[in-house]
């Protein structure tokens, strides 16, 4: 077997595994992660190992419509994180559920429903 397949067979048991805690622990906090939006670009929030997360919104000029930059906090439960801005969507908490699309992407589902992708950053 070539490294190439070793590495496909591995890519492809990733692929579509949903996030547990520890995955969340381990791939997203201490991470800037990487919100792909509609319009285009990408809106970066930062989960901080305190259990604080913040974002800005200004390189895609999110400031002509709301607040660009907002400070909330992050927690697990289950196997879903979640999260609660001072500001943003009116302060209230929500939670996803993680996806891995592979070892730098994944798919985000909130808990209204909403879907979306994103991409994991370097640590922070």
């Amino acid at each position: 077997m070539t490294i190439a397949a070793l590495t496909l067979g591995t890519f492809s048991a990733l692929a579509n595994e949903r996030f547990t805690a520890a995955d969340i622990r381990d791939d997203i906090i201490g991470k800037r992660i990487y919100l792909a939006v509609p319009m285009g670009g990408e809106f970066p929030l930062n989960y901080r190992s305190n259990g604080q997360v913040d974002g800005t919104g200004e390189a895609l000029g999110l400031g002509r419509f709301a607040k660009p930059k907002d400070t909330g906090k992050w927690w697990i439960d289950g196997d879903r994180l979640c999260q609660q801005f001072t500001s943003w969507y009116k302060g209230a908490p929500m939670c996803f559920e993680l996806q891995r699309i592979d070892d730098t992407q994944l798919k985000w589902t909130r808990d209204n429903g909403e879907t979306g992708t994103a991409r994991i950053g370097n640590e922070i």
